[in-house]
């Protein structure tokens, strides 16, 4: 293993822009890439899969110790850049890759674009595509917590800021924004609220404007050769499995997995099942070698 690929932290430069990355764990090389666009990389550490693998977990440009999101920064192909760069530096020859939400599409973003450093692919409560109709779903989904949460004297407040996210202007706002509506990313936050409260009071994002968020990769999954496992909760209000069948369906050979006591983040929500589905991705790569 290289000293680019010893436990700590890491920081190497782009064109310019400093990426920072941590390492923990042992076993084959995964390179876990968070979600957002903007949300601080730790809530993604998971110490059960560092029993099984060296997690290289990204700190995306624009976030915490890393740099600023270079000018004319775009909302997917930035990222994948400063993924590549990556893989680069830790000297992968081909990367195994979780990506969460925002870092599922940069996950399909890269293997479309590097195929042949692609090892393999956990897709984690992700979608091919940032549509019109993708926003409008979400914006319908995020109006119904209300009718969903009658008995939650907080449901009016975390519905408007699930609107705010687009209009805040500081990294403080930003914060503040995702602590308050982060409940909507849980199949059940009221019910285990004191498992979830850690998050909802630690987690951290960054202003990261893009004027345009439309992207759509649904054409041109056909051509993704990797492993593929898909997996989202049944509750998920954003990356449901609406977009996961739409993703399952358009790369060939791909594994779906739907948990069905799971939101958003089912690594907390149902940490045994997410296990098992990004074990699926190793033992997948591995019969395909």
């Amino acid at each position: 293993m290289t000293n680019n690929l010893s436990p700590g932290t890491h920081s190497f430069t782009v064109d310019g822009t400093r990426q920072v990355y941590h390492v923990a764990g042992r076993g084959p090389v995964m390179i876990a890439h968070p979600g957002g666009p903007g949300v601080e990389y730790a809530y993604l550490r998971s110490v059960r899969l560092e029993e099984q693998f060296t997690v290289v977990y990204v700190e995306p440009v624009g976030t915490g110790e890393s740099g600023p999101l270079p000018g004319g920064a775009t909302y997917v192909d930035t990222y994948v850049d400063f993924l590549y760069a990556l893989v680069e530096h830790i000297g992968v020859a081909r990367a195994l890759l979780l990506g969460h939400s925002h870092g599922g599409i940069v996950a399909v973003r890269f293997a479309l674009l590097h195929p042949e450093r692609t090892a393999g692919l956990a897709l984690y409560s992700a979608t091919p595509c940032t549509t019109p109709e993708f926003w409008a779903a979400e914006e319908a989904n995020a109006a119904a917590y209300g009718e969903r949460h009658p008995d939650v004297p907080e449901a009016a407040e975390i519905v408007a800021a699930a609107t705010q996210w687009d209009e805040v202007k500081t990294d403080e706002q930003q914060t503040a924004i995702l602590r308050t509506f982060l409940p909507l990313y849980f199949a059940d936050f009221w019910g285990r609220r004191a498992e979830f409260d850690v998050l909802r009071k630690t987690v951290r994002a960054w202003h990261t404007p893009f004027e345009d968020k439309n992207v759509d990769y649904r054409p041109e999954l056909w051509q993704i050769t990797a492993p593929t496992v898909v997996f989202t909760g049944r509750h998920d209000f954003i990356c449901g499995p609406v977009w996961a069948r739409l993703l399952h369906d358009g790369i060939p050979g791909s594994e779906l997995v739907i948990f069905e006591n799971s939101g958003h983040f089912a690594q907390i929500e149902e940490p045994d099942a997410y296990h098992d589905a990004v074990g699926r991705l190793v033992r997948a790569a591995s019969e395909s070698e």
